[in-house]
């Protein structure tokens, strides 16, 4: 696919980004445009390798020999129509997606793999600029109804495809607005807002309906009424209870999980108002080493902060593959993000030992796993970005025993059911709430299997719905 000696003549070139004084001043995405032409030149870089070895990388499966190949070509209308036939919203991954496919490409062993992941971002843009077809409608109703409960990407990838095959779809948010982590956890400097919106508009036009305001269960809608009205309810609720660091002083005013911060943050860039947790002027501590902790630290360099420093307890990874991850594995090596470039410092092999201060945080104490040393710096602000540990099901007014896996996950069947849930019509679950905390790419590709199990089940014969994985439990 792809010219056939495209990989030998050009290197591998992403869109340059904005300058740094120029992005901190606003909250707009990173990147500068990149032509059609140096696009076109990056998707030649594709080999006609045998074996695309970068599908099997991909949770959805995405054909990406093929539309690398048409934009190769510049026949943007058809590459849309290969990457929007596995991928619902390829605006969302070609932004956010930390790209297992690049890891798996065959031109990644010996070179730089292919931006495939930008590739995807150009081909969603063009489809959108140029009207080609962004969603699958349905030829005629089913006449059942399915509720999902979470608007986060795997809620919303159920949801398209639900309705897609004719079902009617509502979906309900406990928050004020529809998008789950996408609307709140992830910064504008990533995705502006406008291209979740675009999005949701598509699927409004297409007949689904959100609820947004509605909290399911733990007093709000009770779980049995959505059973009692709809034929099938899917709970797309994700991992949002957060991982906490047990060290004295955590309880000091001034420590926050990092979600709470993003959400505060985003919220203020939404009303054109001050964060209600705002880095300006302070001293800023970032514990975790993880994408949540780029996030973080973008959004303080914005804020203003006087400093930031995110720590991680892990060592420094590696800038090559190490023996242990070959290739095509996603290997854990070295990444410098947009927000890296823009500042601050990073300390690995770092563990938190304790923070200070007198009813306010303000100073936390570290050790070096590799020198034995403790550190102490200043911290008038601490986010914990540690991950997730688990959905909040007492929110759903379950009990937790008999729909958790020992993970802590809600434990389902190959058929995506919670066969523990009584009740008149079937409950279904995926994305991080069954996977655990997770990617994007992962989190829609269970919401296309889940899809695809209900409307088999509601049609009593198989489904003609993709189903490209299984339920994580059972996939090992």
């Amino acid at each position: 696919m792809g010219k056939p000696t495209g990989f030998l003549e050009f290197n591998r070139r992403g869109p340059a980004y904005r300058p740094v004084p120029v992005r901190l001043r606003d909250w707009r995405e990173v990147y500068e445009p990149q032509d059609d032409a140096a696009v076109a030149e990056q998707g030649a870089r594709c080999m006609d390798c045998g074996i695309p070895f970068c599908m099997q990388g991909c949770p959805l499966g995405n054909r990406i020999p093929v539309f690398n190949d048409f934009v190769y070509k510049t026949k943007w209308e058809q590459a849309a129509q290969q990457l929007f036939s596995t991928n619902n919203f390829p605006e969302f991954t070609g932004r956010l997606c930390p790209a297992p496919c690049e890891s798996a490409c065959v031109l990644g062993i010996a070179s730089d793999p292919v931006t495939i992941e930008r590739i995807e971002y150009e081909v969603a843009e063009h489809a959108f600029a140029n009207g080609f077809e962004v969603a699958r409608v349905a030829a005629k109703d089913s006449g059942k109804r399915v509720a999902v409960v979470g608007s986060g990407p795997a809620g919303l990838a159920a949801a398209a495809q639900l309705r897609s095959a004719g079902h009617a779809v509502a979906v309900y948010e406990r928050s004020d607005a529809i998008g789950g982590l996408l609307r709140y956890g992830i910064p504008e400097f990533k995705m502006e807002k406008a291209v979740l919106d675009r999005r949701i508009d598509v699927m409004k036009a297409s007949g689904i309906k959100f609820h947004a305001k509605v909290a399911v269960g733990g007093g709000g809608t009770p779980l049995v009424d959505l059973q009692r009205n709809f034929d099938a309810v899917l709970l797309a609720i994700g991992s949002t209870i957060p991982r906490m660091i047990p060290v004295p002083g955590a309880d000091l005013v001034g420590v926050f999980p990092a979600m709470t911060y993003l959400e505060a943050a985003n919220r203020a860039v939404r009303d054109a108002e001050e964060s209600l947790i705002d880095a300006r002027g302070l001293h800023v501590v970032i514990l975790g080493g993880g994408d949540t902790g780029a996030d973080c630290l973008g959004t303080a360099h914005r804020q203003g902060a006087a400093s930031v420093t995110q720590v991680e307890i892990l060592d420094r990874p590696p800038l090559e593959r190490p023996g242990d991850q070959p290739w095509p594995t996603m290997a854990r090596l070295y990444k410098t993000t947009s927000a890296h470039e823009e500042g601050g410092e990073r300390r690995f092999s770092s563990e938190t030992l304790e923070l200070r201060g007198h009813g306010y945080v303000q100073e936390i104490f570290l050790r070096d796993n590799l020198s034995g040393e403790t550190v102490a710096a200043p911290a008038d602000l601490v986010l914990i970005a540690a991950g997730f540990v688990g959905p909040e099901l007492e929110k759903l007014g379950l009990n937790a025993e008999p729909f958790l896996t020992p993970r802590a996950t809600l434990s389902v069947g190959r058929d995506w059911r919670i066969e523990a849930v009584p009740g008149s019509s079937p409950v279904f679950a995926c994305g991080d709430a069954v996977r655990g905390q997770s990617l994007i790419v992962w989190a829609i590709a269970e919401g296309r299997s889940a899809a695809a199990a209900i409307d088999g089940h509601l049609r009593g014969s198989a489904s003609a719905l993709p189903a490209p994985v299984a339920p994580y439990e059972l996939s090992w």
